[in-house]
């Protein structure tokens, strides 16, 4: 007896605490509804361009034709995925994915921090917006401009290519066509790219620092680089880590935008990464099924990249995601 009536209560008490969380949120959305119908276009935005498509990930598991459809085509369950990992290429595109994504972690990702820090030292207003202006407009210009620079410049008689044979004596020829320099010429460039932009989230977050940490630190008698390890840094990292999570996070998904307009056949071996096999068996050889397999597989990855990053920051440090 003792037990149904303890069961009884519990139920109660739940119904309880939902019709008190209902009542809590009918009260909120009659309060601020003018918010939430501010929302209702990023969600719908969301629910239309990201949910609803995800459904197409079947074409993964089928043998996808267009005359059949996603729900027509044959099932074939991980045969998509056995022909990726099997395949002559996966171990190519893998480590260029990895490898790539790693020198851009460790170069493109420290840059705009190293830049805020230098800017926010900066006294002269004039000299620090003409830096922020110059950094800030390579963001700006398309990657189809950008690349087609990038080509030209490390042509036969580019001026990359030719200040590169006037320091070291040589004749590199075309650039892009020795699968060695593919690499250095895409970190350099992504640097370039956005070293300016990205460093305006860093910007505002040293631009909320409390200036009396700095008074006090000076009257302790600590000096600029001093105050830069003890005040800033410590300041903004927290944007520092979440921004490292999220980069963590995406590192397997290098644009292949960039790389198409780059590489050729020569350089494949080291040029050629997941994205761009992607786009060559789902665009250029019409094989959908693979190439959403392979697509899957990489967001899988960077799903448990996610997550994992986010387990180890939030273990060791008081930031993460969640």
């Amino acid at each position: 007896m003792d037990l149904k009536t303890h069961d009884g209560s519990a139920v109660l008490a739940e119904k309880g605490k939902f019709a008190s969380a209902m009542d809590i949120l009918t009260r909120d959305l009659r309060r601020n509804w003018s918010t939430y119908l501010l929302a209702l276009p990023g969600l719908a935005f969301y629910i239309i361009f990201m949910y609803m498509p995800m459904y197409g990930v079947l074409i993964a598991f089928n043998n996808y034709t267009p005359a059949g459809g996603i729900w027509n085509s044959p099932w074939v369950g991980l045969d998509n995925f056995r022909t990726f990992f099997g395949s002559p290429f996966f171990g190519r595109v893998f480590s260029n994915t990895i490898i790539l994504n790693f020198l851009l972690l460790v170069f493109t990702f420290p840059a705009p921090i190293i830049l805020a820090l230098m800017l926010n030292e900066v006294r002269a207003m004039w000299f620090k917006k003409t830096v922020q202006t110059i950094t800030y407009l390579p963001h700006f210009i398309s990657m189809v401009v950008i690349c087609g620079m990038i080509v030209d410049f490390t042509s036969n008689r580019g001026i990359i290519t030719q200040l590169l044979n006037f320091l070291t004596g040589g004749d590199h020829g075309n650039l892009l066509s020795n699968a060695n320099m593919f690499r250095p010429i895409y970190v350099i460039s992504e640097v370039w790219q956005k070293i300016g932009w990205d460093s305006i989230i860093y910007l505002a977050a040293m631009a909320g620092l409390d200036m009396e940490l700095y008074e006090a630190a000076e009257i302790d008698g600590a000096g600029k680089i001093r105050q830069l390890f003890a005040v800033t840094l410590p300041g903004i990292a927290s944007t520092v880590v979440i921004m490292l999570i999220l980069r963590i996070g995406s590192i397997m998904s290098l644009g292949a935008d960039k790389v198409i307009l780059l590489y050729n056949e020569v350089i494949y071996e080291k040029a050629d990464i997941i994205s761009s096999y992607i786009y060559r068996q789902g665009l250029q050889q019409s094989n959908y099924s693979l190439s959403a397999a392979v697509g899957l597989v990489n967001s899988g990855i960077n799903c448990v990249l996610v997550f994992l990053a986010n387990f180890f920051s939030r273990k060791f440090s008081e930031n993460s995601l969640w």
